[in-house]
């Protein structure tokens, strides 16, 4: 697998990461057994971005990294995590929090975690809204400069934020969700402000929370457990209009004799994103890593815009009461 600058700053990962959360939280039901094996052979296969964070579980997705890294050497992982979200060390969940002292708290108990001695790159998982995002980016450069972190970045973060949040620490990267179901960083400033930066960005969801794998047929398809039975784009008609755009892309998969999910996944590539699709299987990540061979032709590109436009998804990407939290 090809490696790529991520962002201005000088960090290197392959083109496809991975997203380790499905793999204790939200997504049914779990197995660190194949989920250990999964982690091994992404690495295998060229994989060096691991993406976590302290809320998967809570706590458990990093102590599950922890475990994998401990069989491999360190400096070929390159391990994202995220803070900002408050727990307690009992797993109690505060909310949001982007408070230098709570920062500074979580990152060490993220490495404790992890099992490392520092953490590649960091990521405030949400904006606070009641904390200036510049006194959240200075703790996180205090942590850089103690050798703890060594790269920034934000999650899901408004163009506004993300320019005043450079400007007391360089990002490396933003991450957001991005994929055929969902473009809205084309049209709200994110995208240009990146390229204006020089900040990378990394796409998760890129396979529209599984439903552009075309697995999904009926919302019976979900464990009664999977966080996805209560997102917008999988409840009734927002469902059955979703579908038909699977469907369509499909067939263009067909005709180009990769599956779906390749298609899906080497759009976001081609787009100069390092995209993180999630999975807990084996048998879907050696599927999703085979998309980075695929090259996307003009012709490509137009059969995809015709069947899958920006703003195509029906539903919001989340819950009301998550959407909340967005684009701080």
């Amino acid at each position: 697998m090809e490696l790529r600058a991520l962002g201005s700053q000088g960090l290197h990962v392959g083109a496809e990461g991975l997203g380790l959360m499905g793999m204790t939280a939200f997504y049914g039901a779990t197995d660190e057994a194949e989920s250990l094996a999964t982690i091994d052979r992404a690495l295998e296969l060229g994989v060096t971005l691991l993406d976590t964070a302290e809320g998967y579980g809570p706590f458990a997705n990093e102590q599950l990294l922890g475990k994998a890294l401990a069989g491999h050497r360190r400096d070929r992982v390159v391990v994202a995590t995220k803070t900002g979200v408050e727990f307690d060390d009992d797993g109690t969940l505060h909310g949001l929090n982007g408070r230098p002292d709570y920062i500074h708290r979580a990152a060490d108990r993220s490495l404790r975690h992890l099992g490392t001695d520092h953490i590649d790159l960091y990521y405030l998982h949400r904006i606070d809204p009641n904390v200036p995002v510049e006194e959240s980016i200075g703790a996180m450069a205090e942590l850089v400069a103690a050798g703890k972190v060594r790269y920034l970045g934000v999650s899901e973060a408004a163009a506004a934020t993300i320019r005043r949040a450079h400007a007391v620490h360089p990002l490396t990267a933003v991450q957001t969700e991005y994929s055929l179901f969902e473009r809205g960083i084309e049209g709200d400033g994110v995208r240009d402000v990146l390229d204006e930066l020089g900040i990378g960005l990394v796409a998760y969801a890129p396979l529209g929370r599984g439903f552009l794998s075309g697995a999904i047929t009926t919302p019976d398809d979900f464990a009664a457990d999977d966080f996805r039975r209560t997102d917008p784009r999988f409840q009734g008609e927002n469902f059955a209009r979703n579908l038909a755009v699977v469907d369509a892309v499909r067939q263009l998969a067909g005709a180009k004799a990769v599956t779906p999910s390749q298609l899906a996944l080497a759009w976001v590539l081609h787009q100069g994103a390092v995209a993180i699709p999630g999975t807990k299987r084996r048998r879907y990540l050696e599927e999703n890593v085979a998309a980075t061979d695929i090259t996307i032709t003009a012709q490509d590109l137009a059969a995809i815009e015709a069947v899958a436009p920006r703003g195509i998804a029906s539903g919001d990407r989340y819950s009301p009461e998550m959407m909340g939290l967005l684009n701080g």
